[in-house]
């Protein structure tokens, strides 16, 4: 595989080519969305290729779908699989508990099922994703669209007596229009700055009427894999509580990545 990265493409791409590790043939895999995921597609996909890897792939968005089916992956879906070996897939944030906020790439709802329908799920993220307390990126909220405006205004009262530094809700578009996610509903992002409670906003918020998931996924995540632009792989598994380092070396001459050990 060969590519003439950026940094950051760099740091996305070890990330997804060392959580390849933890998939094995005869797997059921869920294939998360967002750019950090789509290189764990190409990756699978090689090694499908290359390899003679076989797994099914239950993606969590019609990109991603369209994305293993043009690199030879086996697309199913979550009822045929019924239940996942794994499911890799990228954040928004993550926090020192594995906690995070997904729902950036308008896939959420998915992301959550499929995720939870799994015996374990590992993320892959660049190092930038890392945060203290989440809330810097805006939470993604799915909601109906029949009387959406009333679910926002439901939200904005019920931040007031909740732990989060700001309230500002906007309602997610797409040029001119409402975003639509794949299940045909709309997305309300909260400008939070910070969340104090990130578990009882969680649950307040699938309370309110009208709202179908939060972008939240507290205690689902079980392994983070972090890459670094200059080809380390840091690998944080919370139920072991181990922390690994590796490392991809840049081969000049046609930029191959090679994985050496530390």
């Amino acid at each position: 595989m060969t590519y003439d990265l950026s940094p950051i493409d760099k740091a996305k791409f070890v990330a997804a080519k060392r959580a390849t590790d933890y998939v094995q043939s005869g797997m059921r895999v869920g294939l998360g969305t967002g750019s950090t995921a789509a290189w764990l597609v190409r990756c699978l996909g090689e090694m499908v290729r290359d390899e003679g890897l076989k797994i099914k792939g239950v993606p969590t968005s019609s990109r991603t779908a369209q994305l293993a089916r043009d690199v030879g992956i086996e697309v199913v879906s979550l009822d045929e699989a019924r239940w996942l070996d794994l499911t890799i897939d990228g954040a928004d944030e993550y926090d020192g508990n594995l906690n995070l906020i997904k729902g950036g790439g308008g896939a959420l709802l998915q992301e959550k099922i499929v995720a939870t329908a799994s015996d374990q799920m590992v993320v892959i993220a660049d190092i930038s994703k890392q945060v203290e307390t989440l809330g810097a990126f805006p939470l993604p909220v799915e909601v109906i669209p029949f009387g959406w405006q009333t679910t926002k205004t439901l939200i904005e009262e019920t931040l007031i007596g909740l732990d989060v530094l700001g309230r500002t809700t906007t309602l997610r578009m797409n040029g001119e229009a409402p975003y639509y996610t794949d299940e045909g509903n709309h997305i309300i992002d909260l400008h939070l700055n910070r969340i104090g409670n990130a578990r009882q906003l969680s649950l307040v918020l699938n309370q309110i009427p009208g709202v179908v998931e939060n972008g939240l996924f507290i205690d689902i995540c079980d392994v983070v894999v972090i890459g670094y632009g200059d080809g380390r792989v840091e690998v944080r598994d919370v139920n072991k509580g181990s922390v690994e380092e590796t490392r991809f070396d840049f081969v000049d001459n046609d930029n191959i990545f090679n994985e050496v050990a530390d």
